[in-house]
């Protein structure tokens, strides 16, 4: 309320509020900043899920209390900054490479948390084969892939995950699956290599998705001390800058037409 428009009994009551009560104790607090989500302005666009994503491992990194223990790949793509955020050790990758680095970062210190941060275009384009031939022999890693149907960092290009029908800058009228082919559902293709141990696709569209997304995150690391193979977490999240559209449009787009073709839940899960 502005103060030139408060009566003078509105005003009494609003310092009497100030006075007796603080909005910002300890016990009202219900969100805070993670020690592992270092305190910086992120480079993300308005609406993006890169930011959600990055709080939701930071959560779980200091949650299971493993943040001297974990190490982060991050290659070519809107997540190539991500050491700018997460406060733990993290290495770059090259265009797609991301499965190797981690390949090797996890046979030569077994005992430390791993996983990659990659995009579609990343991870389902360029780096197909590490990713597949990563997942094959079962590294005992984490891959965070993130899905949003575009590439975002070069210009809105067409993915391999662009839906049909889905406008891109290289597919203007729209995604044509006789000449582009059909989209690519990795996800499904990696939960089919034995080497796979635990495999699921979730979102970050809405609170409810934001929780399992977290869940699964916090399963998949916690995998990791049994040695039994690698875990995918898949995120179906907006690129509202590239799609055209605002945050809240853009969610509801995701909504309409990225879940019913991705549909989210487990698709491997552990037998044991």
């Amino acid at each position: 309320m502005n103060e030139k428009t408060m009566t003078a009994e509105e005003d009494l009551r609003f310092e009497q509020m100030l006075a007796e009560e603080s909005v910002c104790t300890k016990e009202n607090i219900v969100f805070d900043r993670t020690d592992t989500l270092i305190d910086t302005n992120m480079h993300y666009c308005p609406g993006c899920g890169h930011g959600v994503a990055h709080r939701l491992i930071a959560e779980v990194i200091d949650e299971l209390d493993i943040q001297k223990d974990t190490i982060g790949v991050a290659p070519v793509g809107c997540s190539v900054l991500a050491y700018n955020y997460l406060n733990i050790d993290m290495n770059g990758a090259a265009h797609g490479r991301a499965a190797a680095v981690a390949t090797g970062i996890k046979r030569v210190l077994p005992e430390k948390y791993v996983f990659t941060y990659q995009g579609d275009g990343d991870l389902a384009a360029i780096g197909t084969g590490e990713t597949i031939h990563a997942c094959n022999r079962g590294e005992n890693f984490l891959i965070v892939f993130i899905n949003n149907g575009i590439y975002g960092m070069t210009g809105g290009q067409m993915a391999p995950t662009t839906l049909p029908g889905m406008k891109s800058t290289t597919s203007p009228e729209g995604r044509d699956i006789v000449t582009m082919g059909s989209p690519l559902k990795i996800t499904e293709l990696i939960a089919q290599l034995p080497g796979t141990y635990y495999v699921t696709r979730t979102a970050v569209n809405s609170p409810v998705n934001v929780r399992k997304a977290k869940a699964a995150i916090k399963k998949s690391f916690e995998y990791q001390k049994l040695n039994k193979g690698t875990c995918l977490v898949e995120i179906v999240t907006n690129c509202p800058s590239n799609w055209k559209m605002n945050p809240v449009e853009s969610n509801k787009w995701l909504e309409d037409n990225m879940l019913p073709f991705y549909p989210l839940g487990d698709i491997k899960k552990p037998s044991n």
